[in-house]
């Protein structure tokens, strides 16, 4: 399963944050891909399901070739929406639907295919084997390339594989929500060889000061010493772990998602990760 180091995030692109229009969408792609950023994520559910369709307009108008991006979405979740009838935030998992919603997005997004396709929250109902039944037919038809999952444990992982081969996984990682490096999920996915992606992996940096304070100071002195900015150390703590999680960021400034990238080839010491690490759980390691 193949995703760029940096996948730009979509969340924000449309009605959910930016608002960016077609032209200043199909820009935004294309200075990612001028800077080797050239996997892109999406879910149906982003900007009230419309954000996938505006993204798909603005590649078509770039001319760029199908094949030199990776598209990645995600269906499951069922936002409250009238247009959907839908009365109460739930998850939706019947093959139906999942095939349905991968179609979907495929026309969404103007392209033949999807490089992978993530359930995107586990759910209490899940069939595991009607899920592992829509997928087989979406690789067979050669609508998926890859399956994976966004936020769920190493259990109800290694649950779904014995029915379907789960390929990546999509979870909340960052400096200041640093459980997945002490719960084990991140060696679950080394010894399954699974594509590790990390969702907000900059954390809450804009109001540190006010959430963990001795974090913030810690990173002020490492960005000081590193001579860099704490984004740069959010991304390259994340790098330094063997699984080589793979940072979704949401930025659309190209400069920043730039500087982002440079900090893949920052190298952090042993001990100033552990520094990182403790000030983030507000105690030392056992």
């Amino acid at each position: 399963m193949y995703t760029s180091k940096l996948i730009q995030g979509c969340m924000t692109w449309g009605r959910w944050g930016k608002q960016l229009s077609t032209s200043q969408m199909a820009s935004q792609i294309e200075d990612c891909l001028s800077l080797g950023v050239t996997t892109f994520d999406h879910a149906d559910i982003y900007g009230d399901y419309t954000t996938e369709a505006e993204f798909g307009i603005a590649f078509t108008e770039s001319k760029i070739k199908r094949e030199s991006i990776q598209l990645i979405s995600k269906c499951g979740l069922q936002l409250s929406n009238s247009a959907r009838n839908n009365r109460v935030k739930h998850y939706q998992y019947d093959s139906e639907y999942i095939i349905a919603q991968v179609e979907q997005s495929i026309s969404n997004l103007n392209c033949d295919y999807l490089d992978a396709f993530l359930l995107h929250r586990p759910s209490p109902l899940m069939d595991l084997q009607e899920i592992a039944k829509s997928i087989i037919y979406l690789k067979e038809q050669g609508k998926i390339k890859h399956f994976g999952v966004s936020n769920f444990t190493a259990q109800q992982i290694d649950l779904l594989s014995a029915h379907v081969e789960v390929e990546g996984h999509q979870l909340q990682c960052s400096l200041n929500y640093c459980k997945p490096f002490t719960n084990d999920i991140l060696q679950h996915h080394l010894s399954k060889q699974i594509l590790t992606m990390a969702w907000s992996p900059l954390g809450s940096l804009h109001r540190l000061h006010e959430d963990n304070l001795p974090l913030d100071k810690v990173l002020g002195e490492m960005a000081t010493r590193y001579e860099c900015e704490k984004a740069q150390l959010a991304i390259a703590f994340l790098n330094k772990h063997p699984v080589g999680i793979r940072s979704v960021v949401g930025t659309t400034q190209p400069k920043r998602l730039e500087a982002l990238k440079e900090a893949l080839a920052m190298e952090l010491s042993l001990q100033d990760w552990f520094l990182i690490l403790e000030a983030s759980r507000g105690h030392e390691v056992d």
